[in-house]
């Protein structure tokens, strides 16, 4: 069952910009905070941003300042714009719901953003 579908990345020079959007299933959606992860290869995939069903918003130091993440509750979707990017963030991206530090749904396929020039 598909519950999380990642869409928005590709291929940009370091400075650009990307708009990613993660089409979430309803009954994870608006129930859960949802976050933003990446894992580059060979590395440990990281929350990079979340936000609550509140709307309250972290973000890891290496993108803070960078991205921005939003939520459409009414869309079951959440976004992250990639202001810009670096080289350092090429990565998979990927989507999910958690509480506290548990995720509450399989991993989708990701989106791969990658940043070079």
């Amino acid at each position: 069952q598909v519950q999380l579908v990642e869409s928005g990345g590709g291929l940009v020079q370091p400075g650009g910009s990307l708009r990613l959007s993660c089409a979430a299933s309803p009954s994870i959606f608006s129930i859960y905070t949802m976050g933003w992860y990446r894992q580059a290869p060979g590395k440990q995939r990281d929350l990079v941003a979340d936000i609550t069903s509140g709307g309250r918003t972290k973000y890891a130091d290496s993108v803070k300042g960078r991205f921005t993440i939003s939520r459409d509750n009414a869309k079951n979707t959440v976004y992250l714009q990639m202001n810009n990017l670096k080289p350092e963030d090429t990565a998979v991206y990927y989507c999910n719901a958690h509480h506290w530090t548990a995720v509450q749904a399989g991993w989708g396929q990701g989106t791969q953003v990658t940043v070079s020039s």
